[in-house]
């Protein structure tokens, strides 16, 4: 089985734009970092940006198929940024959320079979 969605599949822009949108929540979560729990800057920043170039790397690599599993990982490393800011759980927890559904709307989508045009 592979780890994606076919190229066409219109749920595949659907997670390319969740990925682009948790980037920027990585961004957001820095200062929240730094300022609300007292975390490093140094600390801060790596996470983030680790959050960062893993969620944008994953939806580059969407319509070649290796994105998925980084995909995937983008969205536990999401929620275990929560360990560094516990607003972090529930923000990365929704994102997780959104993630999955539209990943399996995707499958579904997938294993429908064409109305019949007579």
């Amino acid at each position: 089985m592979r780890p994606g969605l076919n190229r066409d599949n219109p749920m595949v822009s659907a997670l390319a734009a969740t990925l682009v949108f948790e980037a920027v929540v990585f961004v957001l979560a820095v200062p929240g970092m730094i300022v609300i729990s007292d975390v490093s800057l140094a600390m801060s920043v790596a996470a983030g940006g680790l959050g960062i170039v893993m969620s944008l790397a994953a939806a580059a690599g969407l319509r070649r198929g290796w994105g998925y599993p980084l995909g995937w990982l983008t969205q536990v490393v999401a929620v275990l940024s929560g360990l560094l800011t516990p607003m972090m759980y529930l923000v990365g927890g929704i994102f997780a959320v959104i993630w999955s559904s539209s990943f399996v709307l995707g499958r579904r989508l997938e294993g429908r079979r064409p109305a019949d045009p007579s």
